[in-house]
Formats: structure tokens, sequence, C-alpha cells
């Protein structure tokens, strides 16, 4: 029973099994942890998103390990766990809280599954470190390029439509 519940978790309650861009279709489950993450203080989302990540590690280990000992695709507890990182990394350095919006989080979550997806440099590296580690290691590296663009982007351009919906 408890392998079966792990198990779950980890295929993100079946969105892993998805035939289309399982992973993409598991990261849509990061959104409403990300909102959920968003309406605490910043101690207890950081503390929260960090208890998460890192309990993504084992779990993502234990049914790597029943699926054949790989990252394998259905597994998306990491992609999970690690898109709320793009909005609370990028809120946390802006100070802006324009990733509220839902523009704001359809653009996080475009850059973010862009560079979980291409995996660029150094994102591909962490798929050479093993087990759970390595498994949440290139989408919480994907989540930091991430950040760094959105930023970028915050910066440089108006933010006017990001504000235009809520």
């Amino acid at each position: 029973m408890l392998d079966s519940l792990w198990y779950w978790l980890a295929i993100g309650l079946g969105t892993g099994l998805s035939p289309w861009a399982p992973g993409t279709v598991g990261s849509l489950l990061g959104i409403p942890l990300a909102v959920w993450l968003l309406g605490r203080s910043q101690p207890v989302a950081w503390l929260s998103l960090v208890g998460l990540i890192v309990l993504a590690m084992p779990l993502c280990q234990l049914v790597s390990a029943q699926l054949g000992g790989s990252d394998h695709g259905s597994i998306v507890a990491d992609e999970i766990v690690a898109f709320p990182l793009v909005l609370l990394g990028a809120m946390k350095i802006t100070g802006l809280p324009l990733l509220r919006s839902f523009r704001g989080m359809a653009l996080a979550f475009v850059i973010y599954r862009f560079f979980d997806a291409v995996k660029p440099p150094p994102v591909y590296l962490a798929e050479f470190v093993s087990g759970g580690l390595g498994i949440v290691l290139d989408d919480v590296m994907a989540a930091g390029l991430s950040i760094i663009v959105l930023v970028l982007l915050i910066k440089t351009m108006p933010t006017a439509w990001l504000k235009a919906s809520r």
C-alpha cells in the first residue's frame, strides 16, 4: 500500500502517465502548489519548498528503482516541486508580485518548461548524478536558469502586460 502511495505521488497523481508531454502535464501540478506557497509568509514558503524538494529526492529514488533505475518519464514529482522555485525566486529578487498574475505564471511556466525540456548546459550535467538527487537536481537547475531569464525580462521590459490580468 505504501509503495502505491509513493508511486502515485511520484507520478503526480497520474499526470506523469500522460501520453503527451508527461513532464509538462505533470508540471501543471506545480501551479497550485506555487499559488499555495505564494499565499504564505516568505519564511514559511521557502522552508516548505526546500522541504518538498528534499523529500522529492528519496521519493524519486524509490520509484525510479521500481521503474528500472532511471529518470523515468512518468516521474514528475521533481517538476512539480521545482516549478514554484521559479516564481518564489524571481519574486524574491525583483520584489515585485507581478508573477502572481495569470500571465506572469504562464510566462514563468513556459520558460521553465523550455529549460527543463531542452536541458542546456549546465542543466544536462545533472543527469550524470545518480539517484533521486540527480532526478531532482536537473529540474532545480532548470528553475535556476528560468529565474535568471525571468528576472532579466522583468527588469528590461515594460511589465504593464503582466499586471493586466490577475
